[in-house]
């Protein structure tokens, strides 16, 4: 087999480096921004380039901030930084056996193209993380998952631009210390620009996970479509799909981030006390005698579904995604008066601390942690 199944799109570029931006339409929420400065990256040594005379003209003083996808950003309506955002394309196998397969994948990708291609390949382990917005650099920063799967699960290594020291690092899962959507490169903010993001897919048709939720019913009907007996890992992925397409907007239609909020995790003691009042309440167990309760749930039992503070308010089919109603006119303010009301809101009701999932951006482009910053 040819490693190289996708080259670059070119092989010297030509930085790309714009005045003033307008960011409205390059994040998934459209909150209205403006930027100082965008440099578009669609090669690894442009970066080389870029921080070679980064700090050497007029503008050494603006920091520096990095943009993938924008699909689990909150932005400011001004962003006095420099932008940079990673477009570098391609796939590459890099190692291969009967059981397994290892692949690079550039940072600019598109993510659920990227799963549809590997699944169509016969390389499984990605297909429950079908359809979730943004490209394959951001995915590791939050660790994405849905259905029982983490993006650690099948992740082996990263390469990343510390731009402090201004080095690049060929890092291993270890290294990027995952945890619940969470790792290094969330709780170190504009420290890292990941270029590439290499992953071990496995070949197994008959080794899937569709416990979560109607994962299985959804996937079994597509394999019995399909004349198969059992559902593979392409009827898992078209069941997801499904399934998503049914109960998340599409952010080209109605501006949203994805899910607004993680579920929590709380005490096992206190999920079983909450059970005597809320026999319904959903959660799943976690090591160390805790619960993860659904986010989505206790937004729903607290009446909010649907609710909020206009135009931000949470999706009628998952109360878990807020929407933005005045798509590049809302700006970030909108989102936290919203976001406090529901996070009060389920406190009032449930004692159960609610937090946010896309980073909250501040004007100089560093990360604010309040969880109700305005």
């Amino acid at each position: 087999m040819n490693s190289a199944l996708r080259s670059n799109i070119s092989a010297s570029p030509t930085l790309s480096h714009d005045g003033v931006a307008d960011l409205s339409y390059s994040n998934t929420m459209a909150l209205a921004c403006m930027a100082d400065s965008v440099v578009t990256l669609t090669d690894e040594a442009q970066l080389d380039e870029f921080m070679a005379y980064y700090g050497q003209d007029t503008e050494q003083s603006k920091p520096l901030f990095v943009l993938s996808g924008g699909s689990n950003v909150l932005l400011p309506a001004k962003l006095n930084a420099i932008v940079l955002r990673p477009q570098m394309r391609g796939i590459q196998v890099t190692a291969q056996t009967d059981s397994y397969i290892d692949i690079e994948v550039m940072a600019g990708e598109n993510w659920h193209d990227l799963v549809v291609y590997t699944v169509a390949q016969g390389w499984y382990g990605l297909e429950n993380l079908a359809l979730i917005p943004g490209l394959t650099g951001a995915a590791p920063i939050q660790n994405i998952g849905a259905y029982g799967v983490q993006l650690e699960d099948c992740l082996q290594s990263v390469r990343a631009y510390h731009l402090p020291s201004q080095t690049w690092h060929d890092l291993t899962a270890a290294d990027c210390a995952f945890d619940y959507r969470d790792s290094m490169f969330k709780r170190q903010p504009n420290t890292w620009l990941i270029s590439r993001v290499g992953f071990r897919l496995h070949t197994d048709a008959t080794k899937i996970l569709a416990s979560y939720g109607d994962v299985q019913t959804v996937a079994q009907g597509y394999a019995t479509q399909q004349g198969r007996i059992k559902p593979t890992p392409i009827d898992v992925m078209h069941a997801i799909i499904e399934i998503r397409q049914q109960k998340l907007p599409d952010p080209k239609q109605l501006p949203n981030c994805g899910s607004f909020f993680q579920n929590p995790i709380i005490p096992q003691a206190q999920f079983t006390k909450l059970q005597l009042s809320y026999p319904a309440i959903v959660g799943y167990p976690m090591p160390e005698a805790m619960t993860k309760v659904a986010a989505g749930w206790l937004i729903e039992q607290a009446g909010l579904k649907g609710g909020g503070i206009e135009p931000i308010v949470t999706h009628q089919q998952q109360a878990l995604v807020l929407t933005n109603h005045a798509p590049y006119i809302a700006t970030k303010q909108d989102v936290a008066a919203a976001q406090k009301y529901i996070v009060d809101t389920v406190y009032d009701k449930f004692s159960i601390q609610l937090s946010r999932e896309p980073v909250w951006v501040n004007a100089d482009g560093s990360i604010g942690y309040d969880e109700h910053v305005v």
